[in-house]
This record gives C-alpha cells, sequence and structure tokens, in this order.
C-alpha cells in the first residue's frame, strides 16, 4: 500500500491512479463516516465518490498534512450536506440530527455581518481546539464519537465499556464546560 506522500504525489501529477490508492486505502474508512451519519450503504458509497471527486478538485493547490483526516472531513461535509438536502425532502432526522441538536446550546447564534461571522468562527476554533486539547484522552475520544463522527449512544457506550447512562452524563458535562470556554472567551450564545 503506498504512503500517503506518494499518493499526494499522484494528484498533482493529475494520475488518475491517485484515486484508485485512496479508494483502496482509505475508502473503509471514509465508508464508514458517511454509513454512521446517513446510515445507509448505498448512500454512503455515493458520499465516497463525491469525497474522490472533491479530492480531486482540491489537491492541488491544497497538499493536505494528514490525507485520513483530510478525506475524513470531505467525507463528513458530504454526508451532513447529503442528510439536509434528505431532511429537507423528508422531515425526520437520525444519529446526526440527534448529535447536533446537542450541541445547539454551545453554538452561538451566527453575527450580522460577515465580518463578524468571520471573526467569531476564528474564535470559536481557537476555544474549540484549546479545549479538546485539554480534555483527558477517553473524553475526547468520546465528544469526537458523538459530535465529530454522530455515532450513537449506544455505539460510543459499547466501544467504551461504559453504560449509555455514563455516556450522557460525560457528553452533558463535557458541553457545559465548552459553553463555559466559549462564554468566557465572548462568544455570544
Amino acid at each position: 500500500m503506498m504512503q500517503d506522500e506518494q499518493i499526494i504525489e499522484l494528484y498533482f501529477k493529475r494520475d488518475e491512479g491517485a484515486l484508485v490508492e485512496t479508494s483502496e486505502k482509505y475508502g473503509n474508512y471514509c465508508r464508514s463516516i458517511a454509513r454512521t451519519i446517513l446510515n445507509d450503504e448505498e448512500i454512503a458509497k455515493e458520499c465516497f465518490n463525491d469525497t474522490l471527486y472533491h479530492s480531486w478538485q482540491a489537491i492541488p493547490p491544497r497538499r493536505p498534512n494528514c490525507l485520513k483526516t483530510f478525506l475524513g472531513k470531505i467525507t463528513r461535509n458530504v454526508s451532513i450536506h447529503r442528510l439536509e438536502k434528505t431532511l429537507a425532502q423528508k422531515r425526520g432526522g437520525g444519529e446526526a440530527m440527534l448529535a447536533f441538536d446537542e450541541l445547539e446550546e454551545c453554538v452561538p447564534n451566527a453575527g450580522t455581518t460577515e465580518a463578524e461571522r468571520v471573526v467569531e468562527n476564528m474564535v470559536i476554533r481557537d476555544v474549540l481546539n484549546a479545549f479538546l486539547a485539554d480534555l483527558p484522552k477517553q473524553n475526547r475520544r468520546i465528544f469526537m464519537r458523538r459530535y465529530g463522527y454522530c455515532s450513537s449512544i449506544g455505539e460510543i457506550a459499547a466501544a467504551f465499556d461504559l453504560t449509555e447512562g455514563n455516556v450522557r452524563t460525560i457528553l452533558s458535562r463535557i458541553r457545559n464546560q465548552l459553553k463555559q470556554d466559549l462564554e468566557k472567551a465572548g462568544v455570544v450564545l
């Protein structure tokens, strides 16, 4: 299996082998992200195809530091966009919408001007990065599984050998602390 740097070089050479190598190395990983968000294997495959398309468009000019993270982020965004589109057509929801609803208390209302939104997003990014860095490893992993990968409470409980009640309590405490950190940084919630 090729190293990430070699795969990225194939992208820069506009060699379609980059897509083949990306599929072999990260296809299962990306499809699992999409499947978790969308709960549909066929749509997860479509989202991975969209991920390949977007990575082809983005590399070059971008040169990702970590190809796995780069592809995971694209897959997550594509999957969330697809979920929003689906939910707009038929009201309802899955784990992703439940996770986003939980975070709503920590997410500020959008600023009124583009400049305000840009500054606020930068502050939120910095606070969130510092917040995650300070969390104990297990709590950080639980937080990311829930809000980064939209895993269900049951899946998280099983993965960490905890009860669902423990997971809910941990997530509630993490959200409360995040809310306090954002408020201390001057982010209006």
